[in-house]
């Protein structure tokens, strides 16, 4: 999409996706009252509950505490994929590029779930977080990325994995709403592009002559 197409439509659309996601899974509790236990929201006051203020030697492994249940944690990969969604949008409105990268694109999409699973599985404890980081190593896993500006998808991916993986998804929904919203200002006011303008000019002293001899 060209800078110079409105913005406002596909704008419209994203917002309309987010208050339904948010709306169903607000109304979804209220309307099944069995599956409240099943959200998964709020587990980071739990983690900042359990933070203890001062450091103490470990004498025993630390194991995940708090009953494993599967459904929940099904909710929250669909939430993950459902947050996802609008990000990949952004990543069509924003390329450059003539073509989307379709594997990368179906990467970021299906990293949230992996990053949420390992989370589960690592959670407060210490030695599986070690394991997991000696066999990461051992496989040297290697990704290249074509734009610089990718890694700040992959970044966004793994930041919805997590707060799926720690039952805290409200946090997933909120640095998604702001990714996706600061990417399409910062787009479509095509910042730091012209800094011969009136503001970049005072800011950096660059004038209109000093970009004609480049």
């Amino acid at each position: 999409m060209r800078r110079s197409t409105p913005i406002s439509g596909p704008a419209f659309l994203i917002a309309v996706y987010y208050f339904v996601v948010l709306g169903t899974f607000i109304t979804l509790p209220s309307v099944f009252p069995q599956v409240n236990n099943l959200m998964p929201f709020g587990g980071i006051d739990a983690l900042m509950a359990n933070r203890s203020d001062t450091f103490e030697a470990i004498g025993t492994p630390i194991v995940y505490q708090e009953q494993f249940d599967e459904f929940k944690l099904v909710i929250a990969i669909i939430g993950t994929v459902l947050l996802m969604v609008p990000i990949s949008w952004v990543y069509f409105i924003t390329n450059r590029a003539r073509k989307a990268d379709v594997s990368f694109v179906q990467t970021i999409m299906v990293l949230p779930i992996v990053v949420a699973g390992i989370a589960v599985i690592v959670h407060n404890s210490i030695p599986l977080a070690f394991s997991l980081a000696g066999i990461v190593a051992a496989v040297r896993f290697r990704f290249s990325l074509d734009e610089p500006a990718h890694a700040l998808y992959i970044f966004i991916a793994i930041i919805v994995g997590l707060g799926a993986g720690i039952s805290s998804l409200e946090i997933s929904m909120v640095t998604s709403v702001l990714f996706v919203v600061i990417n399409l200002i910062l787009w479509k006011l095509q910042y730091g592009t012209n800094l011969s303008s009136r503001f970049f000019a005072f800011l950096t002293g660059r004038g209109r002559d000093d970009d004609a001899l480049e």
